[in-house]
């Protein structure tokens, strides 16, 4: 089992639609989620600790991007079990 961040960069406007699309791949993993407000330029930041077996992470993560299109993310594994 490990405990990994996930840190999204996405745009403001389109939030919500693609908030809703993270949340359904990882819905009953999530440990942490945090909301930041949006840039001057309207990016917005959201940081999620998501608790995920270690052969599925780079599933999870191509699955994600597939989501986010317009948008960066970034991954930092906190614990290792």
């Amino acid at each position: 089992m490990q405990i990994i961040e996930l840190d999204f960069k996405i745009p403001y406007d389109g939030r919500g639609k693609i908030l809703r699309g993270i949340i359904d791949k990882v819905r009953g993993k999530i440990r942490d989620m945090h909301f930041f407000p949006p840039t001057c330029s309207g990016i917005s930041e959201i940081k999620i600790e998501v608790e995920t077996e270690a052969e599925n992470v780079k599933k999870l993560i191509k699955e994600l991007k597939n989501v986010i299109k317009e948008g960066k993310i970034s991954v930092k594994i906190i614990s290792d079990a």
